[in-house]
């Protein structure tokens, strides 16, 4: 048996998980039933989900996007490049459950600086091992596509690389005013959205078998 595999039911597979991802963020999102009296007031209150809710979508969809770059130039994957996709995805899949407990724990004195950290570090070590993953293809350039351009790899990496300065900066800032760094994470989420890249021209793919 050979050591690649086309990419087709991989990213389909990493899509999923994405979308799941993103879905699950939204069951964190309740008015309890003692604020229908008055049910506006208790909309409002539960500000703290929204943002962590926005926060974690935006910074999915960020990461997808630069996953999707990452696969989208590949024409094949060996077994380094699964183990290391897996973890990626494994972060992901995680990232709804520090989102829940930001939320909850953001009016909490005593455990609001714990959640905003841990999340913040949960963010960390996704974009890293994004990093890791793209850095991994690069060492192994027959698994790209003939058609990328090697002027492409420079780009894709820093859109894959955290920037470790600025979440640094925000889980300092958790551990002095925590609400102020959950604004910093979303930033940094909107960031990594705006520098995403697609394809530099149209290419079309070899089709792939499983």
């Amino acid at each position: 048996m050979g050591n690649r595999w086309g990419t087709g039911r991989i990213e389909a597979f990493s899509d999923g998980v994405f979308a799941i991802a993103l879905t699950l963020l939204v069951f964190d999102l309740a008015v309890p039933a003692s604020s229908f009296d008055d049910l506006w007031r208790g909309i409002a209150h539960e500000w703290p989900s929204y943002l962590a809710y926005m926060t974690s979508f935006i910074t999915i969809g960020g990461l997808w996007m630069a996953h999707l770059a990452i696969f989208r130039r590949l024409q094949s994957a060996n077994a380094t490049i699964m183990r290391l996709n897996l973890l990626v995805l494994m972060g992901v899949a995680f990232l709804p459950f520090p989102t829940g407990l930001m939320a909850k724990a953001i009016r909490d004195t005593n455990a609001e600086r714990a959640a905003v950290v841990f999340y913040g570090v949960t963010l960390l070590v996704i974009s890293i091992l994004l990093r890791v993953l793209w850095d991994a293809i690069v060492a192994n350039p027959e698994l790209l596509d003939p058609g990328v351009n090697t002027d492409e790899i420079k780009p894709i990496r820093r859109s894959a690389t955290p920037n470790i300065g600025f979440y640094a900066a925000a889980i300092a800032l958790a551990l002095l005013l925590p609400k102020a760094a959950v604004f910093g994470y979303l930033a940094i989420a909107i960031a990594a959205v705006w520098r995403a890249r697609g394809d530099e021209s149209p290419r079309h793919r070899r089709a792939e078998t499983a």
